[in-house]
């Protein structure tokens, strides 16, 4: 897998805290707010990890202060004995879809360190300002502003229309006022609008990231009718990420089921040097759903998710409840096997779970989403890396985030077990340290308890104001699926 930009990790993590203090582990004293003992520290930023098994770890001003091995002499008011648990980065899940408040919680109770939401309204700017406040617990938020998509069948309640380069415009410049920092675009955009996004998007400084646009939809496409933006046009447009493998099979491959020509492609993207965010378990849940005739959507956790939302989302749950699953089988077979050949060809994957849409759940389907990348073929620590290192990759933060040295935000994950030999134990947390706090289990039990006490009304006032917002023409409440 291709690991462009990648830090030297060092032979050890204790030769990383000699480069940045300058003093060996264990000369003198240091002293911070918050001291692990006893753990086993996990660097996943080079092609294999970095371990360093009996260390301590000083947190000072919700950073790393100090890395030492077990004759470190650090004192802190707060101590934790590790046991000799794994420690890692905190996780970061890069498409996410926050309605509310409550859900923070849910992240954090899964080691979800960080979110990138991907259909952005001023709400959530405030809640960014707030949690970087240290006014509110909750993941770093980095947020998109609203989506960006044309007239057609993925058109979206929440969306944000724009039908030509003037409308396309003045919705980045709306955008780039509001202090939204990165644009997501979508399906339908039309080829003229498209490119003023890009235009307007670089004169700002923002990113761009989203679904591939492909045009106006007519009939007959993929198959037989071409798209008016071909998938390979998109590559150099400097996208940060792109997303869905689901959507570059139906845009990139014109939904062929060809191994060969998923290669090829896959070829071109790493030569472009554009990440992507497969989201496996966004189509796996769509599966689950026809396979267990909706069960899957009654499961434990289906509580996590905002009941304001999931009542509007009903009708496309009922529809995939009554499915036929082979079809779905299928597809999602082939989605995992191009998952692997993109890993296989060097694409820079990264993690992201589509979170808060249908029934994919903040926080666990992460856990969903990492188990899924090892099914198709990544090794956990491949997948780990695709929920640490690579996200910092692609949002140029390695310096701060997604590592484990000293400088590093103390963003951190314990675990109970070794996720490096099985994935699964990501879902199995001993405690999170947030900003330099330690959250220990009971603390996160009490965040998810939290995070089922949804505030309706306000969700609905937050969705009325970013329609109201973005220029939307405020509708009835209607029953059709939310922005994905």
């Amino acid at each position: 897998m291709r690991r462009g930009c990648v830090r030297l990790a060092g032979a050890c993590l204790a030769l990383l805290a000699v480069a940045c203090t300058g003093k060996e582990p264990g000369a003198g004293t240091d002293t911070g707010s918050l001291l692990i003992t006893n753990a086993r520290l996990v660097d996943l930023s080079g092609e294999t990890p970095s371990i360093l098994d009996e260390a301590s770890l000083l947190v000072r001003d919700g950073r790393i202060a100090a890395i030492g091995d077990a004759s470190a002499r650090f004192e802190a008011p707060q101590v934790i004995d590790a046991e000799g648990r794994t420690i890692t980065p905190g996780l970061a899940d890069m498409h996410v879809h926050v309605w509310d408040e409550a859900e923070l919680g849910a992240y954090m109770s899964y080691g979800v360190t960080t979110i990138r939401n991907l259909s952005g309204m001023p709400f959530h700017l405030d809640l960014a300002r707030e949690i970087d406040a240290g006014e509110r617990i909750g993941p770093r938020l980095l947020t998109s502003g609203p989506i960006l998509n044309s007239a057609g069948p993925n058109a979206q309640l929440n969306h944000k229309m724009v039908e030509d380069t003037d409308a396309a415009r003045a919705a980045v410049d709306w955008q780039a006022q509001a202090g939204f920092t990165r644009i997501k675009v979508y399906s339908n955009l039309r080829a003229d609008a498209y490119a003023a996004v890009l235009e307007a998007a670089r004169a700002h400084g923002m990113a761009v990231t989203g679904h591939t646009p492909e045009g106006e939809r007519r009939p007959g496409m993929p198959l037989t009718e071409a798209f008016d933006i071909p998938f390979e046009d998109i590559l150099d447009d400097g996208f940060e990420t792109i997303e869905h493998v689901e959507s570059i099979v139906w845009h990139g491959l014109r939904s062929r089921h060809d191994e060969a020509a998923a290669r090829a492609l896959a070829r071109k993207i790493a030569a472009a040097g554009v990440p992507v965010t497969p989201t496996r378990v966004a189509h796996r849940n769509l599966l689950r759903m026809a396979e267990t005739r909706g069960d899957a959507g009654r499961r434990e956790g289906m509580d996590l998710l905002n009941p304001f939302v999931q009542a509007m989302e009903q009708p496309v749950k009922d529809r995939w409840a009554n499915s036929s699953s082979s079809r779905l089988a299928e597809n999602d077979a082939f989605q995992a096997r191009v998952t692997g050949i993109f890993n296989e060809e060097g694409v820079l994957l990264v993690a992201g779970s589509d979170a808060g849409i249908f029934i994919n759940v903040p926080g666990q389907s992460l856990v969903d989403e990492l188990a899924l990348l090892v099914d198709a073929g990544l090794e956990p620590y491949e997948a780990l890396q695709t929920a640490t290192w690579n996200a910092a990759l692609i949002l140029g933060e390695e310096a701060r985030h997604g590592c484990m040295a000293n400088g590093c935000a103390a963003d951190l994950v314990m675990y109970t077990c070794d996720p490096l030999q099985d994935i699964a134990c990501v879902g199995d947390l001993v405690g999170v340290v947030r900003a330099g706090r330690w959250l220990s289990r009971d603390d996160l039990f009490a965040l998810r308890e939290a995070a089922k006490r949804h505030d309706i009304a306000r969700t609905q006032a937050n969705l009325m104001a970013g329609l109201q917002a973005q220029g939307t023409p405020l509708p009835e409440i209607p029953g059709r699926p939310a922005a994905q």
